[in-house]
């Protein structure tokens, strides 16, 4: 974990109230797949914790929403040549293992984002079946990112864009053909609970939970979730990735 004064390189919108931030920290930050940062906007106490989507060396992109005051602070406040501060990389991050050769990834809404990094690390040499739930067409971005996979799948709640549907209801159609060693998902809780009743155990599979943070490693325990054994965990710090069948998505 590093704490770096970040410069902004570029901060676009590439959805409707989607922004793409890429910053450069002060020296090269190795970061995993799945793992994420907390961002400091002028004005707030708290930081902001963003999925990281693509890491190059000292370059560093996240995808973010605009919804409350900070977001939108970030996406109208930040342009070339601003700094802000940056804590990274954290949490535990998406791991798979040498014999899982064929890797379902299941997003929807900004949970898509930390699912590009592992596209972007394992698409040489897994095989990488990509379903992706958008509201609408006007919400779908990263194309040339999620194109990266062996086979992809856009779904839209309405139609307007790929198949109609979700992205979990996209993956039960192909489970059979495309038979996944493991399922690697992040998304919000609805989309997390379908795809635990459609798999549930089939095979192994690992969400990354989505969830509000005040410090981001594992002090203030803002961000606790439960576990199916009645114990408790920090999303930050043991997480934000966790067996889907440990987690408790109910709650």
């Amino acid at each position: 974990m590093v704490e770096t004064r970040a410069t902004v390189l570029e901060n676009v919108r590439i959805a409707e109230n989607i922004y793409a931030l890429t910053f450069a920290t002060e020296q090269p930050v190795p970061i995993r797949p799945g793992q994420f940062c907390m961002l400091g906007v002028a004005g707030f106490p708290l930081r902001r914790p963003i999925a990281v989507c693509k890491a190059e060396g000292e370059r560093v992109t996240v995808c973010y929403r605009v919804n409350g005051r900070g977001t939108e602070t970030l996406a109208r406040g930040y342009r070339r040549g601003h700094t802000l501060p940056v804590l990274l990389p954290l949490g535990n991050g998406f791991y798979v293992r040498g014999e899982e050769r064929r890797i379902a990834v299941v997003g929807g809404g900004v949970g898509v984002f930390p699912l590009i990094s592992v596209i972007r690390a394992y698409a040489g040499e897994k095989e990488i079946y990509a379903y992706m739930g958008f509201r609408n067409r006007a919400a779908v971005c990263m194309q040339y990112e999620l194109q990266r996979s062996k086979e992809l799948v856009i779904a839209t709640d309405d139609g307007s864009f790929g198949t109609r549907g979700t992205a979990v209801q996209a993956l039960m159609e192909d489970f059979g053909r495309v038979k996944p060693d493991v399922i690697l998902s992040c998304g919000p809780l609805p989309m997390l609970r379908a795809l635990k009743n459609a798999v549930g155990g089939k095979v192994p599979a690992y969400v990354s939970l989505e969830e509000r943070m005040g410090c981001g490693v594992g002090a203030c325990l803002v961000c606790v979730c439960t576990l199916t054994n009645g114990a408790h965990a920090r999303v930050c710090k043991d997480g934000p990735v966790f067996d889907l069948m440990e987690v408790d998505l109910d709650g």
